[in-house]
């Protein structure tokens, strides 16, 4: 009992200021501080500026000589694609309506890997943990946009004139982009200018406080009891069915301590705040992926404190 009510108290500390600013946006939005033109504006500044730079800055500063375990990374990211499709073949028979079923999609998968993951990471494991997830996180990062991208174009039917259009919209993702543009600096351990370095930082430190200032200023909750059937699908999605299938994965790949560690963490991680930012730039139901930002964020101090437990008392982690 006791390692379980450590597990929750680790988890309440993490997601605890997550919850604080989310309300907070709530609040500002009902006394007119926060308006509409705030946060279109404000999306469009997380999603083109603000978390491109978080993980260019991240990813750039890891050593991939000291955290290139490409045995996580690889079953990473085939567990993901075979969640995704997963996902993709529920959704088709269970949302309506069918452009919601890329919100859906994106939400039960997307994990807040850069923020949510990498504190559980940092808090279980210390630096090593930071070290072995920063690659993880910078390389799964790209599958999840990429997925993102395709399952929001497909549902929004975006794809009518190809192929072309989707592969156009991957390209051109501003946080594919900032990862692309790291990995050379990272692999080639260049230094950047401080001074490109500071500023950088100055813009990464605004991702979280922005993105979920945004997502709270437009939670609905009159809109989220009448997409509560979808909200409830996503959420039970990200919070059971995504960790168990990465946990189990991981067993049977023969992963134990800190490799199995960092995949569980990194899966337990509620839905990433970005989501709600795609799926704003991109025309869709950006309140229902705010909803879902909310639930699964509450949800995942209970099933991370669970999952922590349960691995730890198996001796698998």
């Amino acid at each position: 009992m006791s390692e379980f009510l450590n597990s929750l108290v680790f988890s309440l500390n993490v997601t605890g200021p997550i919850f604080l600013i989310l309300s907070l946006g709530v609040y500002l939005r009902r006394i007119g501080i926060l308006t509409d033109a705030f946060v279109e504006a404000g999306s469009r500044l997380v999603f083109n500026v603000t978390l491109p730079a978080l993980l260019f800055i991240s990813v750039s500063k890891t050593q991939l000589s000291d955290s290139a375990n490409f045995a996580l990374i690889g079953l990473g990211a085939v567990l993901t694609l075979i969640s995704y499709l997963i996902l993709e073949i529920f959704a088709y028979f269970n949302v309506q309506p069918p452009a919601d079923r890329g919100v859906v999609v994106q939400g039960a998968f997307r994990s807040n890997m850069g923020i949510i993951g990498l504190a559980y990471c940092a808090n279980a494991y210390g630096e090593a943990g930071v070290v072995a997830a920063s690659l993880y996180l910078g390389l799964i990062t790209i599958l999840f946009n990429i997925l993102s991208v395709i399952t929001l174009s497909r549902s929004l039917h975006k794809q009518g004139q190809g192929i072309m259009p989707i592969i156009k919209g991957i390209a051109k993702n501003p946080l594919i982009i900032g990862i692309l543009l790291a990995l050379p600096v990272s692999y080639l351990e260049w230094k950047l200018p401080a001074v490109v370095l500071k500023s950088g930082e100055y813009f990464a430190q605004m991702t979280l406080p922005l993105a979920l200032l945004c997502t709270g200023a437009s939670l609905s909750f009159k809109s989220m009891r009448q997409n509560m059937h979808n909200t409830i699908s996503a959420s039970l999605g990200k919070l059971i069915f995504i960790p168990a299938i990465f946990i189990l994965g991981g067993i049977w790949a023969g992963f134990t301590g800190i490799s199995l560690g960092v995949m569980a963490l990194m899966a337990f991680a509620p839905t990433a705040a970005a989501s709600y930012v795609m799926v704003r730039a991109m025309g869709g139901n950006s309140v229902l992926a705010a909803n879902i930002i909310v639930v699964t964020t509450l949800g995942s101090v209970l099933s991370t404190s669970l999952g922590i437990a349960l691995l730890k008392a198996a001796g698998l982690m």
